[in-house]
């Protein structure tokens, strides 16, 4: 039988040593290894780039699905993932849901694995 993963939400920054430090804990593996997980899909890296080019305004999640021809649900299921990674920021205006990334949270992911980089 499989073993299950265990469900885990990081909306917060990711905030461990750099991998490139030295050996990593098992608890700051799996805090990088969540939001890499997240990240490991076209659809999200299609979706975060079109997020970043949105620029701190947003964009709307039906206008996300129109541009990659999904469904708002499949679009929905991948923000998901990407927000409960920490990576997105989301606001609700009205009836509609924003998207906007959160840089510290992804400046945070790069500098975990290359603490050289930016």
């Amino acid at each position: 039988m499989p073993k299950s993963l265990p469900v885990i939400e990081c909306t917060g920054a990711l905030c461990c040593p750099p991998v490139a430090a030295g050996v990593v804990s098992d608890d700051d593996a799996l805090e990088v290894a969540f939001r890499l997980k997240a990240l490991a899909d076209p659809v999200r890296i299609k979706l975060l780039s079109l997020v970043i080019a949105a620029g701190v305004e947003g964009v709307r999640n039906v206008d996300l699905a129109k541009e990659l021809a999904r469904t708002d649900a499949t679009i929905s299921h991948h923000l998901g993932q990407l927000s409960r990674a920490g990576l997105l920021v989301v606001t609700r205006q009205g009836a509609s849901t924003y998207y906007a990334v959160d840089r510290v949270a992804l400046g945070a992911l790069v500098r975990a694995l290359d603490p050289d980089c930016c």
